[in-house]
């Protein structure tokens, strides 16, 4: 039977000094605990760090898009190498993964990348992953590696998703832990600390986006810290950090991956009659489209959304958006069928 998946993210700030410098003890340790569970999960590791590991090799860094790139460029080495000096010890051997958005955006390429996480873990390797950094732009870039981490862990079906934090899980208001929460629901969003690290490119209320995506794909996240001793495995146990529940969810594979790892490269506006059709899983027709935004091809990834602009679903299109703004007639045109559209 294969051993279920684990996604263990840690951010910047978990892993490194105040300066930006990686905090060797810490990973010593995180590659202590990390290798004791290569029996139990097919882990993927995702690691931010790069940046902060390699800025103080640039003359004048100032910390623009460039520099910031070729921090990374520099770093990402630095910190696999690393990394893999400290996984030796316990005969781990680590490979790198750098991943940009449209290998989660196209299918195929999805695929194989899974592919290639198989063919690592059936030698026993543990993947890094990182943001590639060096030749993502600002449109196509992840918001930040806990999304890059949620995509992972839906895509792959993972059982766990493990978000370290430098402050321990979720905090309410009272800078108190908060242990369980069922539901990520309003009521959790208004009472948790949203506070952002300076040294990373999330915070908190990146996390609970994520989270909640996360959950409701089946996926059971915790948000945690390294302060205690063996804290991922206590984490795992629900001894350490904030448990979020799992919710019911009856998606395929592949329409988990339509609803979170893909890449809504335009928009439809659907009237009232639309949504109801689509709230019934009916197939989305071009009678009831409104107004089409953006420029997407048939086969590609769009957003659905309502009168008032909310986005209630996504779907791959069967028409391109040229096709369908010179249809002469939009009756049982289908634009996009039931099987490949997940409400939001």
């Amino acid at each position: 039977m294969p051993r279920p998946v684990l996604v263990l993210k840690f951010g910047t700030a978990s892993i490194t000094q105040s300066t930006g410098e990686l905090n060797e003890p810490v990973l010593v340790d995180i590659a202590r605990q990390v290798a004791a569970l290569r029996d139990q999960y097919n882990v993927v590791l995702v690691s931010s760090g790069a940046v902060g590991a390699g800025k103080s090799a640039l003359r004048d860094y100032r910390g623009e898009i460039s520099q910031r790139k070729a921090a990374a460029a520099v770093g990402n080495l630095l910190l696999l190498n690393v990394y893999s000096r400290f996984f030796a010890v316990y005969g781990v051997t680590i490979a790198q993964s750098l991943c940009e958005r449209h290998h989660f955006a196209n299918r195929d390429q999805f695929l194989q990348l899974k592919d290639t996480y198989e063919a690592l873990w059936e030698s026993g390797i543990i993947p890094i992953v990182n943001e590639n950094d060096v030749v993502s732009s600002r449109e196509l870039k992840f918001s930040d590696n806990d999304e890059l981490a949620t995509l992972l862990a839906v895509g792959f079906g993972a059982e766990v998703l493990m978000l370290c934090t430098s402050v321990g899980g979720l905090l309410d208001a009272n800078n108190q832990l908060i242990r369980h929460v069922p539901s990520l629901d309003e009521s959790v969003f208004g009472v948790v600390r949203t506070d952002k690290s300076s040294l990373g490119l999330g915070g908190m209320a990146s996390k609970l986006t994520f989270a909640k995506l996360a959950a409701r794909m089946g996926i059971r996240v915790v948000i945690f810290g390294l302060a205690e001793p063996n804290s991922i495995a206590g984490a795992l146990k629900g001894e350490v950090g904030t448990q979020i529940d799992p919710q019911p969810t009856t998606l395929s594979a592949r329409n988990r991956w339509l609803a979170s790892g893909s890449l809504a490269v335009g928009q439809v506006r659907v009237d009232a009659g639309a949504v109801a059709a689509l709230q019934r899983r009916s197939s989305l027709l071009a009678v009831g489209i409104r107004e089409i935004l953006g420029d997407f091809s048939a086969g590609e990834v769009i957003e659905l959304i309502d009168e008032a602009g909310t986005a209630v679903a996504v779907a791959q299109a069967r028409l391109s958006a040229a096709a369908l703004t010179n249809l002469s007639s939009r009756q049982n045109v289908e634009v996009a069928h039931a099987n490949d559209i997940v409400l939001l």
